[in-house]
């Protein structure tokens, strides 16, 4: 294709040597590409814009990126859409590549539906729509096209699937709203309904009708989804595991937080959000604003996960307990949450009685060390510690269960050994070597700095500031407040 929405490869790839392509030089000249789409777009040069956006839509450094993040970056490299085509090897990663220059429009096709469980939720299930390996690898150019694009635009307010800001952003915003005594204690607590189901296709074409590569935006929306080999058409909705899927969300649901304005406090993620005001009343208003300009989406809020709470009452989002304590607001780990996943891993343990204490380890420390990690920059002490003792009941058990001729002493020189100061610890021995068991309840506390307001990597004014942020990230200082005679950590923590 050689029209704005192709991509006019030629035959770069066909001495390739995928081993020695120098990817740091490639992620680089796409970053300076996205930073001049940012600031075109701020600076309202819209021809401009469509010229950077085609340039990156045609660029074949783009194209290598793409089919490396497809094949070898993304979770779901091992998964193949409706024509099982994968590319697990080098020969076959610029197989791809060449073929990608043959890719069109009207080859196009529909996405293999799969259900995965919903996590925390035993016996439920959520749809993701897989495309075929090819449609993944131009989603993700046409990704880098849009995303900087819309960057420059999005509200400061809404933090899902954007690049630089994170759960823990949302969270902290919700906290500075909420802090102290409060102007606006009263909270809409709210779910969009199936957002990635029912979103209209026409308002996303109609947000980016200007834009180049729209028909093949429009031919993704359109494809529909294969399941037990049945076709099914779309006439509404972005496909969950779509990895352009996420930008459309954003995309559509941009707007909100200037559709309601000043007067209240407002945080988005993704289809998760938060309004704040000073009275029941003008909450109901909002509600109602909210619903309407969500109708014109082909969107509705959840009547059974919204609700209108006051702030000492509480509220939960983004699987953390928000409320306000004597007169402060303390935002910890949700209790189902935290239940949900000790149920987890004692099911896991329970299933695998016969596995090497090497194998347990290796299996449960990057889960116990990202779920600390998630936990780690709010009030979460007592919990952490709660899930520390939790965890070594059921790994007591699961060694007790092993090994039912032999005495608990025996037992406990087998499994468990002081380690940093902490006795009874698990551990495994792998050679001369001694494996232990990731320590949640020695996880300190610190607090989580929310992104600037406004901020993105995408724009070349801040590159500074982003990379003081990844440095400084583990080294969190302690903020004083003299109001208060303590750090603002200390406060938070009562």
């Amino acid at each position: 294709m050689k029209d704005g929405t192709g991509y006019g490869i030629g035959a770069e790839g066909k001495n390739l040597d995928w081993e020695l392509i120098n990817w740091q030089l490639i992620d680089k000249s796409i970053r300076k590409l996205r930073q001049r789409i940012f600031r075109a777009t701020r600076e309202q040069k819209w021809n401009v814009v469509r010229s950077l956006m085609k340039l990156m839509l045609r660029s074949y450094l783009n194209l290598l990126a793409s089919v490396r993040r497809v094949t070898q970056i993304n979770r779901g490299k091992k998964t193949a859409g409706v024509d099982g085509e994968l590319a697990p090897d080098s020969k076959s990663k610029i197989a791809l590549v060449n073929r990608m220059g043959k890719h069109t429009l009207w080859k196009v096709k529909p996405a293999r539906r799969v259900y995965i469980p919903k996590p925390g939720k035993p016996g439920q299930e959520r749809p993701l729509g897989i495309p075929t390996i090819r449609n993944r690898v131009s989603q993700a150019m046409m990704k880098n096209a849009y995303e900087p694009h819309r960057e420059a635009l999005f509200e400061s307010n809404s933090y899902g699937f954007r690049p630089g800001r994170s759960i823990h952003d949302a969270i902290e915003h919700c906290w500075l709203f909420l802090r102290g005594s409060g102007k606006r204690p009263w909270i809409l607590d709210a779910d969009i309904k199936g957002a990635f189901d029912n979103i209209s296709h026409d308002h996303i074409l109609q947000s980016i009708s200007h834009l180049p590569g729209r028909e093949l935006i429009k031919q993704w929306l359109k494809a529909g989804y294969v399941e037990a080999e049945c076709f099914y058409e779309t006439e509404s909705g972005t496909p969950q595991g779509g990895i352009i899927s996420p930008l459309l969300l954003n995309v559509a649901l941009h707007g909100l937080q200037q559709e309601l304005g000043p007067a209240y406090g407002f945080v988005r993620y993704a289809d998760d959000l938060v309004v704040c005001a000073s009275s029941r009343e003008k909450i109901e208003e909002a509600q109602a604003v909210i619903a309407n300009w969500l109708q014109v989406r082909g969107l509705a809020l959840h009547p059974e996960k919204t609700r209108i709470v006051h702030i000492d009452d509480g509220f939960n989002f983004l699987g953390f307990s928000i409320r306000r304590y004597r007169g402060k607001c303390l935002i910890k780990p949700q209790k189902e949450k935290v239940l949900a996943f000790l149920s987890n891993q004692r099911s896991w343990l329970n299933k695998h009685k016969q596995v090497t204490a090497e194998f347990v380890i290796r299996h449960l420390n990057p889960i116990l060390r990202g779920w600390s990690n998630n936990y780690k920059h709010v009030v979460s002490k007592q919990v952490l510690s709660f899930v520390s003792s939790q965890i070594w009941r059921m790994l007591w058990k699961w060694c007790l269960r092993r090994h039912r001729e032999k005495g608990k002493y025996w037992v406990q020189k087998k499994y468990f050994t002081s380690h940093n100061n902490v006795s009874w610890t698990f551990f495994a021995k792998t050679g001369d070597e001694k494996l232990f068991l990731f320590g949640v309840g020695a996880v300190q506390i610190e607090r989580h700095i929310k992104v600037r307001s406004g901020a993105s990597p995408d724009n070349p004014n801040l590159q500074e500031y982003w990379t003081n942020r990844r440095e400084t990230k583990q080294k969190r200082p302690r903020v004083k407040e003299k109001a208060r005679g303590k750090t603002e950590l200390d406060a938070r923590a009562g």
